[in-house]
């Protein structure tokens, strides 16, 4: 993530980050709809491109219709936002303490370092008091770009988890892809619905938080609130965990790159404070909470194959 720093101290290093998380809205604002949006019982194939190597075709068309990993060493390549995943694992759909969601969307992909960590952190979902996890979108089969939804999950290094404990049964096939995750923030979106909100909901997130391999979660800046509010004094997890737009239903989870991934681009290191302080004050900003409508502009192309890095290619023609 992009960080801009203007030339005045605290003040400037606001302004900076504020200035940062306008210019890159679109990386992350789509994703708390589309979490939501239902899946589908019957999922269909998509149809052929007619012009596959045009070097003008999308990218999330050519990896949008790979319904399977690249059979290669497992590793990332690119950043979160624009690059592609080699020997992707697949989270199975169901676990001792955890179930994926969305099943039709194919998404439950992901570096093994991913893959090890939802694991690890539904073993610990219980001892919060939920009986496990429920598992959004990872990355596709092959990464890369997606043809609805997220910007980042290209590199099978993100993971959505819902903000809805686990029942203690099995969800049906109908359920996984109709129900909707808990809304946990508030109506006026200043902080989090105290009838929703729960000490398992702030020791999930900082369990996740406490995990050397996670770089940033990001969630609603009404749950960052209610995270500085509540966590007493153990708070050097909180750097870590950064306000977002959407990210209401869930929390998004980052890794560190791999080390057996050199064409990994990192995720900078976030602040040395634990954003409880004026850069928080921000998101609850007139400006914020009740943008103006943005006048209407063309669609962007979306990134091609020549954006990506040279070896995403590999991994796209890859049997």
């Amino acid at each position: 993530m992009t960080t801009i720093m203007a030339s005045n101290g605290a003040a400037g290093r606001r302004i900076g980050r504020c200035a940062a998380a306008l210019l890159l809205a679109g990386l992350l604002l789509p994703v708390s709809a589309i979490a939501q949006d239902r899946g589908t019982l019957n999922p269909k194939p998509l149809p052929p491109l007619a012009k596959p190597d045009d070097p003008a075709t999308p990218a999330k068309e050519l990896f949008g219709r790979k319904t399977a990993p690249a059979p290669l060493q497992a590793r990332t390549i690119g950043f979160y936002s624009k690059g592609c995943l080699a020997g992707a694992v697949a989270l199975p759909i169901n676990g001792p303490t955890w179930q994926v969601m969305r099943l039709s969307r194919n998404r439950n992909w992901g570096h093994p370092n991913l893959i090890a960590f939802l694991k690890r952190l539904s073993a610990q979902a219980p001892k919060t008091g939920w009986h496990g996890l429920l598992v959004g979108d990872l990355s596709q089969p092959r990464g890369g770009p997606m043809l609805t939804g997220h910007a980042s999950h290209q590199v099978g290094l993100d993971a959505d988890i819902w903000l809805t404990p686990m029942p203690n049964r099995e969800l049906s096939r109908p359920e996984r892809e109709e129900m909707s995750a808990t809304m946990v923030v508030a109506e006026d979106r200043r902080d989090v619905d105290p009838q929703v909100w729960t000490p398992a909901h702030l020791n999930l997130i900082k369990a996740a938080a406490k995990d050397p391999q996670v770089a940033r979660i990001f969630v609603n800046a009404a749950i960052k609130k209610a995270l500085c509010r509540d966590a007493g004094s153990d708070r050097h997890w909180l750097d870590k965990v950064r306000p977002w737009w959407g990210h209401d239903y869930h929390f998004h989870v980052r890794l560190h790159c791999p080390s057996d991934s050199h064409d990994c681009k990192p995720q900078p290191e976030p602040s040395a404070d634990d954003g409880c302080g004026h850069d928080l004050d921000y998101w609850f900003t007139d400006a914020v909470l009740h943008p103006k409508p943005s006048p209407p502009s063309k669609p962007k192309p979306g990134l091609r194959m020549a954006d990506l890095p040279a070896a995403c290619r590999q991994v796209l023609l890859a049997p």
